[in-house]
């Protein structure tokens, strides 16, 4: 676990959106943008996909970020790498100090699975990522959601290497922000689900800031 603060000012950032609960978000970090993910409320699990921008084939590779930086969890310093081998993004600073990229994202079949067969039409982070893909102009669809990073959720995994969804570990004001090493299209569902003791089955908006590169 490693704790790095930013210096970064939210007042100097060229885009600032406050993302319900619930709702989806697609969006071009163009690179050497540094992005920022804010946990307003605390323990908020926001899923996340990354693409290459010019090439979205070109995606977020959880086995090969795992592999390169012998970490099953994300935090300062960690390099998010894609399936072609490549940097998509670095993680530059990061007060919560560990994210998830095992868990996946809820679905109908995981939520009937995991809570009960009732809740397999709850709203998901999959139905969120499907509608971001359904209203964009990027070829995309339900082929190209892949493995995701869970961002301020916590999958501890057991000496078994089962893994247990449990409380967050990340509070309020809790942020953790990306440079991106190459033009990147970042997909984020921030999650809906009042089953997940992740989120203290309370689902909650987050704060999302883009600064410009400097030149």
């Amino acid at each position: 676990m490693s704790i790095i603060e930013s210096n970064l000012q939210s007042q100097q950032a060229s885009y600032d959106l406050v993302l319900p609960a619930g709702e989806s978000w697609l969006h071009e970090v163009k690179r050497g943008q540094v992005f920022r993910i804010l946990d307003l409320e605390g323990n908020q699990a926001v899923d996340t996909l990354f693409y290459n921008a010019h090439d979205p084939e070109e995606r977020y590779s959880a086995v090969d970020t795992i592999r390169e930086q012998n970490n099953l969890y994300l935090t300062a310093g960690t390099r998010l790498l894609s399936t072609e081998g490549n940097v998509l993004m670095t993680i530059v600073a990061d007060t919560c100090g560990r994210h998830d990229t095992l868990g996946g994202a809820c679905a109908a079949e995981s939520n009937s699975v995991r809570y009960a067969i009732d809740k397999k039409f709850m709203h998901s982070c999959r139905d969120s990522f499907l509608h971001a893909l359904g209203h964009c102009d990027c070829g995309m669809d339900k082929r190209d959601l892949t493995a995701n990073v869970n961002f301020f959720m916590n999958v501890p995994v057991t000496p078994e290497g089962e893994l247990t969804f449990a409380d967050g570990i990340s509070a309020s004001g809790k942020y953790v922000e990306m440079r991106a090493e190459m033009d990147v299209m970042v997909l984020i569902s921030n999650c809906p689900q009042l089953n997940n003791p992740c989120n203290a089955y309370n689902p909650t908006p987050v704060q999302l800031l883009i600064w410009d590169a400097v030149a």
